[in-house]
């Protein structure tokens, strides 16, 4: 009777999948991962970064900590920017969150 089912055990492993389906599921949820997580956030980030880099004099930004001011002077790391008229601070290029675009222009939904 044991040997029976030695046998039995033994045709199961003869039809088994070759060992490489087993990780097939954890290739497909990494390329998942990469394709909705990892690589929309590189692309947000680069882009963050090329709008950084095109930073000039008389943009409008707005700072990380929530302030909306004129650019009067970029440095490499710094920008000096007017919040008020006569008020000029300091901020690191790395904390501007957004560069707003001129008021003159229509947004692109109207």
């Amino acid at each position: 009777m044991q040997s029976s089912i030695l046998n039995q055990l033994a045709a199961a492993t003869a039809d088994a999948p070759p060992a490489w389906i087993q990780y097939l599921p954890f290739v497909a949820m990494a390329l998942i991962f990469w394709f909705l997580i990892l690589r929309p956030q590189m692309k947000q980030q680069k882009e963050h970064r090329s709008k950084l880099e095109s930073i000039k004099k008389n943009d409008e930004v707005l700072t990380g900590g929530g302030f909306v001011g004129k650019v009067v002077k970029v440095d490499e790391n710094y920008v000096d920017v007017e919040i008020a008229k006569g008020i000029v601070v300091k901020a690191v290029k790395s904390t501007i969150s957004d560069v707003i675009p001129p008021a003159g222009h229509k947004p692109a939904n109207d």
